[in-house]
């Protein structure tokens, strides 16, 4: 019986699995490191560990110290979680070697499925059908396009799709540079990329006594970067062959490499029906909670009574119900590049109501760092039918409140909302086809109302209360008032918007067209906008005012009367979008360099993924600040580009 775990881990699934144990009465053991001092896990873990540093590599990534964490708290066992050493052999061996308990599979089966390579030459040896490797060297332009792949690792790092075969010995370079970083291992492979396909994958979980259970599909085609955003169980539209040949194929998997506990194999779908193998991920997988509703099951506590040595509870799994859909909620932008945002996390309310299940690592008040992962949570919703969990978790996202760093909660509603979504056409180009149109500008009217609610709101904040709790705008005066103005850039789109508003004897009038101000407090604003009641709930925290509603949401920095003119940046200027340490430039790039507009001339590395910094026009590089290694601030100067006249003048 395992009395103490440690989870191998931080954040979301590190909060998930110590609620398992609570349940199940098993003492629980965080590490963290020294960004992570005062996040979510260790609040939440009985006992906390320090791994000293910041940086993955110094701190999750080091086995040595998880296990030397391991024995100093009393854990007899460790939980991986994902990512990280969840799927590292050395690290499983290290943990059992040290008289620990390993919740999760045999390490043969880890060394047998790390390798992706190792990995299709065993499942083509257990007749499980896959894509056939491509040999870089001896590529031709019929095998394209071709998909980069790093042998081991995942999450989207180290891949690349190569169109064009000129572009094939860059993107070897790029790709295995970029899998050495992640994962120390250089090694990277080809294969054919298949256009339109579906990533489809079966969970499975194996005990030590054979026996073996498939549950269901989950359909994962929703990525941006090669990483999974929306997740659905059951994989809809697959009929019942197509879902009884994956499942098989997924228990040949596990039994040829002898498998115990949690894993899933993945495969791709291709738009004429035929599964490929991709891989087996030997551990827990992020999208498991759509598995668990669609079963009724809980996974961890399965992971850990098979660890215990204790058989699955019954020869066949039990029979599913209705459907599920997961979202996961990042700190990005997807409108400008995916950019990964940081800061605090001001306020975090998601709605608590039947059917829906939030897995998170943060609480209002914590602070988005640059070092890990930008996910801030899974919402995940669960009906009798998909269109009614879709429905479900779309309105769920639209009214939750979250103050602070940009996220993709928008996209992630429009894209519930999307009619291909809807009707389940699905693959893995989804957001290439369609994220212009998921990410669509701000309705101009609509921000100037939520501006409006804003103005008001503050102008509450600064009123004084009658003693029958009305607000009272100012002193009374005989003639009418002059308007007060304020001024409100809109985040993270940029646009300013003026508010002009005055007391009355009726009330506070606005100078919005179409808005009568029904009712303000210090919270709230009540609108009428053209006949229409809404009421407009307002933070003001730290200079910027969120303005929630039923359909939307929006922030604004408030602005001074009048704009500082030293506030200006030199035209041309590279600013670091967010903090991050820069890997490398464009070959031969030096003050005097000619560039061209779109060219890439810097890669900066945050939150563990590359980001491209584009020459903003065509014309020189007149300054060079950055150079690898170099540890750069948000908003810092990295190079000022120069554009040329004739280019200038194109523009005028």
């Amino acid at each position: 019986m395992i009395s103490t775990l440690l989870v191998a881990n931080r954040g979301e699934i590190a909060c998930r699995v110590f609620r398992t144990c609570r349940a199940l009465g098993i003492a629980t053991v965080a590490v963290y490191s020294d960004a992570d001092a005062g996040a979510l896990h260790v609040r939440e873990a009985d006992t906390a560990v320090r791994l000293p540093g910041a940086a993955p590599a110094d701190t999750y990534l080091r086995g040595d110290l998880v296990v030397a964490a391991a024995l100093a708290a009393g854990a007899d066992a460790v939980h991986p979680g994902y990512g990280f050493l969840s799927e590292n052999a050395g690290f499983a061996a290290a943990v059992r070697d040290a008289g620990l308990r390993w919740v999760g599979p045999p390490v043969k089966a880890i060394e047998l499925m790390a390798s992706k390579t190792r990995a299709k030459e065993l499942m083509a040896a257990a007749g499980v059908p896959l894509l056939a490797p491509v040999d870089p060297a001896a590529a031709t332009a019929e095998d394209l396009p071709l998909l980069l792949k790093a042998a081991a690792g995942g999450g989207g790092r180290g891949m690349r799709i190569v169109r064009e075969l000129g572009d094939l010995p860059g993107e070897l370079t790029a790709a295995a540079a970029e899998a050495l970083s992640a994962f120390g291992d250089a090694e990277v492979f080809a294969e054919p990329y298949v256009e339109r396909g579906r990533h489809v994958e079966v969970q499975v979980m194996a005990d030590e006594h054979d026996g073996v259970w498939a549950l269901g599909t989950r359909d994962c085609s929703l990525q941006r970067r090669h990483q999974k955003v929306i997740e659905e169980a059951p994989a809809p539209g697959l009929d019942d062959e197509l879902r009884e040949r994956l499942h098989e194929a997924a228990v040949a998997a596990a039994r040829a490499v002898g498998y115990r506990g949690a894993g899933t194999v993945e495969f791709l779908v291709a738009a004429d029906g035929r599964p490929y193998f991709l891989e087996m991920n030997t551990r827990l997988q992020v999208e498991h909670p759509v598995t668990e509703a669609v079963f009724g099951l809980d996974l961890v506590a399965l992971q850990l009574r098979i660890a215990e040595g204790e058989p699955l509870p019954s020869a066949a799994p039990p029979e599913p119900s209705g459907h599920a859909v997961e979202a996961r909620l990042y700190a990005e932008d997807p409108a400008r590049d995916w950019q990964p945002q940081t800061g605090a996390l001001l306020s975090f309310d998601v709605p608590d109501e039947p059917g829906l299940r939030l897995d998170t690592g943060y609480t209002g008040g914590d602070t988005i760092g640059v070092h890990y992962d930008p996910m801030l949570a899974k919402v995940i919703a669960h009906a009798p039918t998909r269109n009614e969990a879709v429905r479900l978790l779309a309105r769920a996202l639209e009214r939750a409140r979250i103050h602070g760093p940009v996220t993709n909660r928008e996209l992630l509603v429009h894209s519930l909302r999307h009619p291909d979504f809807l009707a389940a056409r699905l693959d893995t180009g989804f957001y290439d086809r369609h994220l212009a149109a998921l990410t669509p500008a701000l309705d101009e009217t609509s921000v100037r109302q939520a501006a409006t609610a804003a103005a008001v709101v503050e102008a509450a904040r600064n009123a004084t209360l009658n003693i029958g709790g009305f607000m009272r705008f100012g002193a009374w005066r005989n003639l009418p008032s002059q308007p007060q103005l304020r001024r409100y850039r809109s985040e993270p789109d940029g646009r300013e918007y003026e508010i002009t508003y005055r007391p009355t004897r009726d009330g506070l009038a606005v100078g919005t067209e179409g808005v009568r101000v029904v009712s303000a407090d210090r919270i709230r604003a009540t609108l009428d906008i053209d006949g229409v009641t809404r009421t407009f709930h307002v933070a003001v925290r730290d200079g910027r005012a969120y303005v929630d509603t039923t359909s939307g949401a929006y922030a604004f920095t408030a602005l001074p009367r009048f704009t500082d003119p030293a506030a200006r940046t030199e035209p041309g200027s590279l600013l670091a979008p967010m903090p991050g340490t820069v890997v490398r430039l464009a070959e031969g790039l030096a003050a005097g360099a000619a560039v061209e507009a779109g060219q890439p001339l810097i890669w900066l590395e945050a939150m563990k993924m590359e980001h491209r910094i584009l020459a903003p026009a065509s014309g020189t590089l007149t300054a060079l600040h950055a150079a690898p290694g170099l540890q750069v601030e948000v908003g810092a100067l990295l190079a000022v580009v120069t554009e040329s006249a004739d280019t200038a003048e194109e523009h005028a």
